[in-house]
């Protein structure tokens, strides 16, 4: 996707060692559902733990739901996962006595770290109680986090290989971005969501006290969803990156910061209803320094679509063609052919 307001450097031809995707810039993405799914299998099962009370071991793996992938844009690897997991346990006392039970893993993604986990452990019904179900929850839940943790660091390391393509005169460089580093970089470094400061040549910059002309516009448009899918797709780090293809850093919450788009646009949310209204501060990086619009998001429930009702104000006089324009296009337009809404 071009840049908003800017010419398209993926039309600027740089030699390369391998002739393909120019500057890393092109949306590559890899599959890698398959190999997670036998992997975690694999780590699993080879989940063991002992103590006074006896032994415990996963045996099966009876639930293996979800999905991942990596994905490449302008240099950046951007890691999905989402896995949903039951293994079954079976557990031999120090008298010998056998005893079997289950173990659930309901959020294994790229939103949470290990420690986040929710990990439960339980008997089977028939089954009578036993000190190994403590022995479960505490050694087997960490021995059970340490294989997943593995599975998420093997998932980076091996198959980031080759998403990011060498240039002739300089090696590729490896950033990896998930949510939680997103959202640490704009609470951490104020730079990257701030305008460009008053020494660039990029903004354009208006004298302290000097008040500039503004305009409005409104816009409305209907998706085919319903208002908790297009209020989340508009505060959800991941869909964002997904429909502007692009890493981004959304923080979706009062006074929360976003930038997308390349660093093209950044703001702050000053109002959030879920699955009805959406407030913010949001200005285009080649603005005059420190200005920012209101934009205004209002969702009404039509049955089987969303009516989506925009108010923007204090756009800069001229600006507002090309920004209703970016609204359109970038926003609209590409969360609907995204996600089929």
């Amino acid at each position: 996707m071009a840049k908003w307001g800017e010419g398209d450097p993926r039309w600027i031809v740089e030699e390369r060692a391998d002739a393909t995707n120019v500057n890393n810039w092109h949306w590559t993405e890899r599959d890698v559902s398959g190999w997670s799914s036998e992997h975690l299998r694999q780590l699993l099962l080879g989940v063991r733990v002992e103590g006074a009370e006896g032994v415990c071991q996963l045996t099966d793996i009876s639930k293996l739901d979800g999905e991942a992938s990596i994905n490449n844009r302008k240099g950046k690897l951007i890691f999905f996962y989402e896995w949903q997991l039951r293994a079954g346990w079976l557990g031999t006392s120090s008298s010998g006595v056998k005893y079997r039970g289950s173990v659930d893993v309901f959020n294994l993604s790229d939103e949470n770290d290990m420690d986040d986990l929710d990990i439960a452990v339980s008997l089977c019904k028939d089954q009578p109680s036993t000190p190994l179900l403590d022995l479960m929850k505490k050694r087997g839940v960490q021995e059970i986090r340490r294989v997943l943790g593995d599975y998420v660091q093997q998932l980076r390391s091996e198959f980031s290989q080759g998403m990011i393509l060498p240039t002739t005169n300089r090696p590729p460089p490896l950033q990896l971005d998930t949510k939680k580093n997103q959202i640490q970089k704009i609470q951490t470094t104020k730079t990257q969501i701030s305008p460009t400061p008053r020494g660039s040549s990029s903004p354009t910059h208006c004298p302290a006290g000097v008040r500039i002309s503004t305009c409005s516009f409104n816009l409305k448009e209907t998706f085919r969803t319903s208002p908790d899918e297009v209020y989340r797709t508009f505060t959800n780090q991941e869909f964002v990156q997904v429909f502007t293809r692009s890493a981004a850093a959304v923080d979706a919450r009062h006074g929360g910061q976003f930038q997308m788009l390349d660093g093209n646009v950044c703001g702050e949310f000053t109002q959030l209803v879920p699955d009805q209204r959406i407030k913010m501060r949001w200005r285009f990086r080649t603005w005059p320094s420190e200005h920012y619009a209101t934009v205004s998001l209002e969702l009404e429930d039509r049955g089987d679509e969303t009516e989506l009702r925009m108010q923007c104000g204090g756009v800069p006089a001229g600006e507002e063609d090309s920004t209703r324009e970016g609204w359109r296009r970038f926003y609209f337009q590409a969360i609907k052919q995204t996600f089929g809404y």
